[in-house]
């Protein structure tokens, strides 16, 4: 068998021919993804299982519950069991009576497994898998896959969840951000938020706390532990914290985290109830704060169902965590990345760092004074802010649009305090030989290595651009005049903050408008950042006997088609 995980992604998604007539496309994923995450755990107790059976035989009866699950954790050598008699390969020797073997199998598991097989909502599934008749072929089909860990490693394991939810989204046309990064972005994540702490990282007694708000399968934190483990300390002790709200993705990270020996407990959410489960209405971890942070919040989604939370947490300012005010209640985004610096460590204990993705919105929508143009006024003039990366387009599975990340400190080198850097990566990439979804490109390592290394030279060049962080700011400045009928008008200048506003008054508007005069008690201080503006590279157009000779050449070899066509 090939075990490579894309192949190995490929024969489980083979479930889903079995799955048409009896779901919707969309539901596939209601039935594949718990019996995945259960075919992984069976895989992994397979070593153990007799003598789990064997303790619990021995001990149910002399020890109170939570004392027999202490014992059966032990014989297992991990965080959960099954004390079932039944495994996948066993219930296949029976198929007449493979739904009651297969709830024996259920009923069997710890009650951290349970848990997360109730957040997958699967026993309406098993219920429709019965009255379908076909869970017995389910099972036959998913017991071709060998997900034990030494076939498939901890890294692959994600890779194929994540691959599975990549289709899933194909198929229920999911907008952009709402699962999972892919991997390579992930991975120059995790080098921009921890490559300049590795001397702080290194020695003895490292202990280390990353958090994700939007945690989805758990990926960016699983490899922003390894990369601290395999790259820089592998003696730290790295602790995982996490908040997801959709139930599904929930259930895969938790029992993701539970297999590699983390404690699940510290990732929260899973109910899918709003008001409970959302970061921006309800910090589950509202007493902490961390070394690292790390999220890809979705893009262009609205916090309607959080208006009241958090229009409440921000009219507390400072010791709240939108200090700065609200965004647009169409698109959380701005809420997010207030959230991640709040969580920082504070300065004073260590400090801490962040690294977002966004979209292009958080960088340029809202004029002065609005909502947006605030928050970043907040973040430039606090020196939060290192560097922004521009991302190549087609970089994730379903959508097309820019993204950049952001990476944010509240403890800067000292050869970055009040500065940011600008990167354009956007033309650092390979491309694949197949596309998928909307992803045509990718990152390799070569690539990871050049951006960041463009990161940590901090130095100017044609990809990377250097400003001081009031070079972003400007004056939004109220202009009067009368025009030549005698009528009244107004408009607004944006005046840089590094030049004096009656300077420029005097030199880029009296010389148009001798009569205009300026309503100071109107002033606006507004920040954005173009972005694409500071890359721009003007390219003459062509002259014009140039583009004819071309036009004739293409017409030449339209016409010389067209007649071999007629003879």
């Amino acid at each position: 068998m090939n075990n490579n995980p894309k192949n190995q992604a490929s024969l489980i998604w083979n479930i889903a021919d079995i799955l048409r007539g009896g779901w919707k496309q969309y539901e596939y994923q209601n039935v594949i993804l718990p019996l995945v995450v259960l075919k992984r755990i069976d895989n992994v107790l397979a070593g153990e299982k007799q003598k789990v059976i064997q303790k619990h035989n021995q001990m149910v009866d002399r020890v109170s519950d939570s004392g027999l699950d202490d014992f059966l954790k032990s014989a297992a050598g991990r965080q959960f069991y099954n004390t079932s008699p039944y495994d996948f390969e066993k219930l296949l020797e029976d198929s007449d009576n493979v739904h009651t073997n297969f709830q024996a199998y259920l009923d069997g598991f710890s009650p951290n497994i349970k848990d997360i097989v109730s957040k997958f909502g699967f026993d309406e599934q098993l219920k429709k898998l019965k009255s379908n008749k076909i869970l017995y072929l389910v099972l036959k089909e998913l017991d071709k896959v060998d997900l034990s860990p030494d076939v498939v490693n901890n890294h692959d394991m994600g890779y194929i969840f994540e691959e599975l939810i990549r289709k899933f989204n194909e198929q229920s046309n999911e907008t952009a951000g709402e699962h999972y990064t892919p991997r390579e972005v992930i991975r120059l994540m995790t080098r921009l938020l921890l490559e300049p702490d590795a001397y702080k990282i290194k020695g003895d007694n490292k202990i280390l706390e990353i958090y994700d708000p939007c945690c989805g399968t758990g990926g960016m934190l699983t490899i922003s532990k390894e990369h601290i483990i395999q790259e820089i300390n592998p003696d730290a002790k790295v602790y995982l914290y996490g908040q997801e709200l959709n139930s599904q993705t929930y259930a895969v990270a938790k029992s993701d985290i539970l297999i590699k020996g983390e404690n699940a407990d510290l990732i929260k959410g899973g109910t899918g109830e709003h008001s409970e489960d959302s970061t921006l209405a309800n910090d589950q971890f509202y007493d902490k704060n961390f070394d690292y942070v790390i999220a890809n919040p979705p893009y262009g989604v609205d916090w309607k169902k959080d208006k009241d939370a958090v229009e409440a947490e921000a009219a507390r300012g400072d010791s709240g965590r939108f200090p700065a005010g609200t965004p647009a209640v169409s698109d959380a985004q701005l809420l997010f990345l207030q959230h991640m610096v709040s969580k920082m460590r504070p300065a004073h204990e260590g400090g801490g760092r962040v690294a977002v993705v966004h979209n292009g919105s958080p960088l340029f929508t809202g004029a002065a004074g609005s909502g947006p143009s605030e928050i970043r006024r907040w973040v430039l003039e606090n020196d939060y802010l290192e560097a922004l990366i521009a991302l190549p387009t087609n970089m994730f599975y379903n959508t097309g649009i820019a993204t950049y990340i952001w990476v944010l400190s509240n403890r800067k080198a000292a050869d970055r305090k009040g500065k940011v850097q600008l990167i354009d990566a956007s033309d650092i990439f390979h491309k694949l030989r197949k596309n998928l979804g909307d992803k045509n490109k990718e990152m390799t390592t070569e690539d990871i290595n050049t951006i960041y290394h463009m990161y940590s030279d901090f130095t100017e060049t044609k990809q990377s651009k250097i400003f001081g962080t009031t070079e972003f700011g400007y004056t939004q400045v109220t202009v009067n005049w009368t025009d030549e009928d005698g009528a009244k008008q107004k408009d607004t200048e944006q005046i840089p903050l590094s030049q004096d506003v009656d300077e420029y008054f005097q030199r880029e508007v009296l010389p148009h408008l001798p009569k205009a005069t300026m309503d100071r008690k109107k002033d606006k201080i507004g920040y954005e950042i173009p972005f694409n503006r500071y890359f721009y590279e003007y390219l003459p157009p062509r002259d014009l006997e140039d583009i004819d000779d071309d036009l004739k050449i293409v017409t030449k070899e339209i016409l010389d088609l067209l007649n071999e066509m007629t003879d």
